[in-house]
């Protein structure tokens, strides 16, 4: 790759201290890549995900760990620092009202969300969960037909709202939808509803006397854990759409173990409900199947709902006591 030598000086110290510490790299298209130092230092063969490619308009080497590392750890584990992405760091503005030194920390809701992201990241790499994609089914060559209803209850068992699980016959296969609709009284309209989980009232008496509680993915997967013995609750529409509000209604609870789908948006959303419940239950763990994507799959293969396995990272991380905040400002001073 062919550079201005007054422009690259950043391209230069970067390739040479990734090249002497993890090889040479590879061009592909527009990114030279190497091995990352920081997930593929393990002496093991990989697909180098490290990509490194320098952009003249800004005099700056850009790095991007495609299996999401940190720009921060990438750097430093060669022995340099962000500022060294740039040929010359940019001219100070003096009138930008955020000087170096007093950019405004993140929100604990903002740590929360990158820490969550990182962990569920780390466990899709650790997995080597394919990036999902659509099959193509064809023309639709019948009509839509209902399968399930699925009927969500208040605490005190009145009727909130219903989701109706769907199949379309289509040329390759049957493709499935869902539709919700809320109780108003009289009748039911098409549309959302209150963010309450399935099966409340047999969720808050778990609470009460101490069961365990699993949350899944889906409806389906309630019933079948509900079958084997078990209290099991989910959030309406599937993965992505679990809320505090959801979560609420479980705090307290002795012990919850969140059943992740073997996938990507799987182990997102199992992230987002275990960080919901974190601190506020007695212990949260995060399992997924031994077979199989889901919980169904699983029992269908002959396994006991006991057999389900740690899902890396986020189980060892959530099954960790939550730190007070006596215990986190205590962390925050000895950095």
């Amino acid at each position: 790759m062919n550079h201005d030598p007054a422009q690259q000086r950043s391209w230069q110290l970067i390739t040479a201290a990734l090249t002497a510490t993890m090889g040479p790299g590879q061009d592909r298209a527009r990114w030279t890549m190497f091995l990352c130092p920081v997930h593929e230092a393990d002496g093991q063969h990989h697909t180098p995900s490290l990509g490194v490619r320098y952009d003249p308009a800004q005099g700056k080497t850009i790095i991007r760990c495609f299996a999401h590392c940190d720009d921060e750890d990438v750097l430093g584990k060669v022995g340099l620092r962000v500022r060294d992405m740039w040929d010359r760091l940019p001219e100070r503005n003096p009138n930008q009202p955020h000087h170096r030194g007093h950019r405004r920390p993140p929100s604990q809701a903002q740590r929360s969300q990158q820490q969550r992201v990182s962990l569920a990241d780390r466990a899709i790499d650790y997995a080597r969960l394919p990036i999902p994609s659509k099959p193509d089914l064809g023309e639709a060559i019948g009509p839509t037909e209902n399968v399930c209803a699925y009927l969500y209850r208040r605490a005190d068992g009145r009727e909130e709202g219903v989701v109706v699980r769907k199949k379309t016959p289509h040329e390759g296969g049957e493709k499935k939808s869902f539709t919700q609709s809320r109780w108003n009284g009289t009748g039911w309209e098409p549309t959302g509803f209150a963010p309450i989980p399935y099966r409340l009232p047999e969720v808050l008496d778990g609470v009460q006397t101490g069961r365990e509680i699993y949350v899944v993915e889906g409806e389906k997967d309630v019933l079948r854990a509900m079958q084997a013995g078990q209290i099991a609750t989910c959030n309406a529409m599937g993965a992505g759409n679990w809320t505090p509000e959801h979560a609420q209604w479980l705090h307290g609870a002795a012990r919850v173990i969140v059943v992740a789908d073997r996938d990507r948006p799987g182990y997102h959303h199992a992230a987002k409900v275990a960080e919901t419940l974190h601190g506020h239950v007695g212990e949260v763990r995060v399992l997924q199947a031994a077979a199989g994507k889901d919980l169904s799959d699983h029992l269908d293969a002959g396994h006991s709902i006991e057999d389900l396995e740690m899902v890396p990272y986020l189980d060892r991380h959530y099954r960790q006591p939550h730190p007070g905040p006596q215990q986190q400002r205590q962390t925050t001073r000895s950095r």
